[in-house]
């Protein structure tokens, strides 16, 4: 494009690219994220509270890094994170140790920006594994879809056909229109409870945090390590891939911060996007990659928007069918899923001990109180150092 044409682009293009990445981001993954919360123990009140701080705050650290940095920096939330708590379930101790899990990952994330050899050993741990346990921890909520269309066909599978169709002529749209069918069937072949939808006011809850091993090693150790191997770094490599080299540092420490207000809320994680980060970062969002910073300015403030909506999505889902929530949830994720089994296999020489972190995080195992994502990563582990042990 000329240099004419570029100026006369103005504002429209990386205004309405901000806002569709938004959209985008909040519809295709909110019911993942309240799902989460309400499996780790949280009150309907409290799971709505999560997800307003969550979209206000992530919405408010994009505006803020965007306008520091002049580059196209876009945040999201942990949707892996919320995953992991819908596999993971309700610690000892309730929503308040799950809370204090979620400060302590939080912590894990800004002691990876300011502690440099602490960065580089996370980053050190073998992208195998780590995909491995990201696909192990979704399979379960991937297989809602096929549950749900067993058990209740009527409702589920015409929004199966929707997503497909929409996946197929409409990809980026295909989650948010299912949402949307979701809706409908709800309130027309399901009965809503009366009063379910009437407080829908964004009001906040602060959780007081607890502290119990169980959700210290079982919630916030994996949620740290499936957050920066799924959203953080692939979240960096989007901004490298269109030419923009960030100081890493700031990002991680001001959203690890960011993630200890949202958690004293309700919310877990929030993290760079990465999905939707290609929207503002790349040619879509501006020809001038000077210029694109602006899609991600609004990309935020659209989040931050979408947070005052916040209580009813967070009313709807409670009053829908669980299992029907979860299958919209699942093929949110089915494409993460298929991401994450073929980084996780890509290698040969590590496939076995790959293969091993995903049955044992799928299974759901659980020794000592700690969840399978843990035993899963650690079983990986030994696998792939026994495998090595006799390399020269």
């Amino acid at each position: 494009m000329v240099t004419g044409e570029v100026q006369r682009v103005g504002l429209f293009q990386p205004v309405t690219a901000g806002l569709l990445a938004a959209i985008v981001g909040f519809g295709s993954s909110f019911p993942i994220v309240l799902q989460g919360l309400a499996a780790a123990g949280a009150s309907p009140a409290e799971a709505a509270s999560g997800l307003i701080a969550l979209s206000v705050v992530m919405g408010l650290l994009a505006i803020a890094l965007s306008l520091r940095s002049r580059l196209p920096v876009s945040v999201a939330w942990s949707t892996p994170g919320a995953a992991l708590l819908v596999s993971t379930g309700m610690p000892e101790g309730g929503f308040a140790s799950a809370v204090g899990a979620f400060l302590v990952a939080a912590l894990l994330i800004v002691a990876a920006g300011v502690w440099k050899s602490f960065g580089r050993a996370v980053a050190a741990i073998p992208a195998s594994l780590a995909n491995a346990m990201l696909a192990g921890v979704l399979l379960d909520l991937c297989l809602a879809p096929v549950r749900a269309a067993g058990t209740m066909p009527a409702l589920a599978l015409p929004i199966i056909l929707v997503w497909a169709l929409a996946w197929r002529f409409a990809r980026l749209y295909a989650v948010p229109i299912a949402v949307v069918v979701t809706a409908v069937i709800v309130l027309v072949a399901t009965p809503v409870p009366a009063g379910a939808l009437h407080d829908i006011m964004p009001r906040l809850v602060l959780v007081t945090p607890s502290f119990s091993l169980d959700a210290l090693v079982g919630i916030a150790l994996p949620m740290f390590l499936v957050t920066m191997a799924s959203q953080n770094v692939p979240g960096l490599a989007v901004l490298q891939a269109n030419g923009y080299r960030p100081d890493v540092a700031p990002i991680f420490v001001s959203s690890g911060l960011a993630s200890m207000i949202t958690s004293l809320f309700g919310g877990h994680l929030v993290n760079l996007a990465a999905i939707t980060a290609a929207l503002c970062a790349g040619p879509e969002a501006h020809p001038d990659p000077s210029r694109r910073w602006i899609a991600a300015v609004t990309n935020g403030v659209g989040y931050v928007l979408l947070g005052l909506f916040a209580g009813f999505a967070a009313a709807f889902i409670a009053a829908s069918p669980p299992l029907l929530i979860q299958a919209v949830a699942g093929l949110a994720l089915l494409g993460a899923l298929a991401g994450a089994i073929s980084a996780a296999l890509a290698k040969e020489a590590e496939r076995i001990p790959a293969i091993l972190t995903f049955v044992t995080t799928a299974s759901g195992v659980s020794f000592f109180g700690i969840g399978g994502a843990f035993w899963g990563l650690l079983a990986g582990g030994a696998m792939l150092a026994l495998a090595r042990s006799g390399r020269h």
